[in-house]
């Protein structure tokens, strides 16, 4: 006689991959790291500034990885080989932007204690949460194939691999990841600054090689200009890959890892050490993507040599500096987009839970956007034969422009509320800046679309984004159980 099987029993293999989060897991951001690590409190009395620094340093750092990833290798050098160092300034104005968006970021996760996507699911109506939600999953995605391109790109250069079984291959790190994840915060943290300590030093040996034109470099750095109309494309996608949507979520959540008091003068202090943080580890990361830049400007735009291919730097960079710079190039380029893929994990995990107050194991979560990343990377690399890395790239970082706007927007309503942050909201000079740097984004977002697609579609995009704003103010009821 068959047994009737429970309809419990049947669903729960599901329910231990994907369930809703408990009324205490959704006000944790990132449950299982969640005020892991005790950091000095105020009160402890005194202690050497240096080692209360330390015990906040590593979050800026886990950020600071995103800001050179592949997606920033292909438009540095595609802004340098073509127009020599007159897009450092681009680099400059992205890092200065990237660190009060930071900033403000880590100020909203310690003084709310919710991360971004979480804040925007108390704030925003359901449709919204819903459309920000899919907008920040297109914004991981894009980040994600230039990471799969990076590092099939450079596991070809090192070991020989053929780029598409280089693209399955990184598609499947995620187990290693989750290795790294499960050791604890503070060893992750320590492997991702070794790593970018190791790009960092591979680029400066570089560059080192290349005898740059230094006084052709501090004109580039502060005197704007935008030479020939390709270069609004490259200094848009210069402007994605630094300011990326998904660190916004990353960071407000990485800040909570530290089980600091509630005290005033413990969240100051907090904020404070946050902050010295951010600006230290985003200077690293300026630093690194200008010296991509000056290195393609050194030795490729001296040579008129446009880069198309990541694998056509390395090429190239052998005769000219000689193996060793290849090599260190290729090995910077594989650390890179090693690192990168941790924060994409932890940023896609932290995006999921916050809007939609579902867990997913981190494995799954990580396969599933990494199984949508393989897909067209798979495509493009077997139509093309690996050729164009650099413009896929491009493209890639150009798409993550285009979602800034959706994740800044709500960053400066949320910290500007002192409803929310109470006597932490941003004070006006702040909020001045922050709105200007929303619209300056805004703007060459909708320029480079009237420029590229046209008119009628930007008007029609337009029009659709109006309608469904509308529709949200006035019309949508939400239903008592969304409520």
């Amino acid at each position: 006689m068959l047994k009737a099987t429970d309809p419990d029993d049947r669903q729960g293999w599901w329910s231990r991959l994907v369930r809703r989060e408990t009324a205490s897991e959704a006000d944790r951001s990132l449950p299982e790291a969640y005020r892991s690590l005790n950091v000095w409190q105020a009160s402890d009395g005194a202690r050497p500034w240096w080692r209360r620094a330390l015990g906040f340093a590593g979050p800026g750092f886990l950020v600071a990885v995103g800001y050179m990833d592949p997606g920033n290798w292909g438009t540095d050098l595609a802004g340098g080989s073509r127009y020599g160092y007159a897009l450092l300034w681009v680099i400059l104005a992205s890092s200065l932007m990237a660190m009060l968006l930071q900033v403000l970021c880590a100020r909203l996760g310690i003084v709310t204690g919710r991360d971004l996507a979480q804040a925007c699911r108390e704030r925003f109506s359901r449709p919204t949460t819903i459309a920000l939600w899919l907008l920040a999953e297109v914004a991981i995605i894009a980040c994600d194939l230039a990471e799969l391109i990076g590092a099939a790109v450079a596991l070809n250069l090192l070991l020989g691999i053929p780029l598409v079984w280089g693209v399955v291959i990184s598609g499947f790190d995620v187990l290693i990841l989750l290795l790294l994840v499960n050791v604890g915060f503070r060893w992750l943290e320590a492997i991702i600054v070794t790593l970018v300590v190791t790009i960092g030093a591979c680029f400066a040996w570089t560059v080192f090689l290349a005898h740059p034109d230094w006084s052709a470099v501090a004109t580039g750095t502060f005197v704007p200009s935008l030479p020939g109309g390709g270069a609004l494309l490259i200094a848009l996608g210069i402007l994605g890959a630094t300011v990326m949507p998904h660190n916004l979520y990353l960071h407000s959540s990485i800040v909570q890892t530290r089980a600091i008091g509630r005290s005033r003068r413990d969240i100051k202090a907090a904020i404070g050490h946050n902050t010295l943080d951010t600006i230290v580890a985003l200077t690293g990361a300026f630093f690194v993507n200008a010296a991509i830049l000056i290195l393609a400007a050194a030795v490729f735009w001296k040579s008129g040599v446009v880069v198309e291919e990541l694998q056509q730097a390395h090429e190239l960079l052998a005769p000219a500096l000689g193996g060793a710079a290849a090599t260190l190039f290729a090995v910077a380029l594989l650390c890179s987009g090693q690192s990168s893929t941790i924060t994409g994990t932890l940023a896609g995990q932290i995006v999921m839970e916050g809007f939609l107050r579902i867990r997913i194991k981190p494995w799954l979560r990580r396969m599933i956007t990494r199984l949508i990343a393989i897909v067209p990377a798979l495509m493009i690399v077997s139509a093309t034969g690996g050729r164009d890395t650099v413009q896929l790239l491009v493209v890639s970082q150009v798409v993550l422009s285009m979602q800034l706007p959706f994740a800044i927007f709500p960053l400066m309503m949320l910290t500007s509320s002192k409803t929310r942050m109470g006597e932490f909201a941003n004070p006006w000079p702040v909020v001045i800046l922050g709105y200007g740097v929303c619209a300056i984004i805004s703007a060459l977002n909708v320029y480079l679309l009237w420029t590229t697609i046209g008119p009628v579609w930007v008007c029609a995009i337009a029009a659709v984004m109006a309608a469904f704003a509308l529709w949200v103010r006035f019309a949508y009821r939400p239903s008592s159980a969304a409520a």
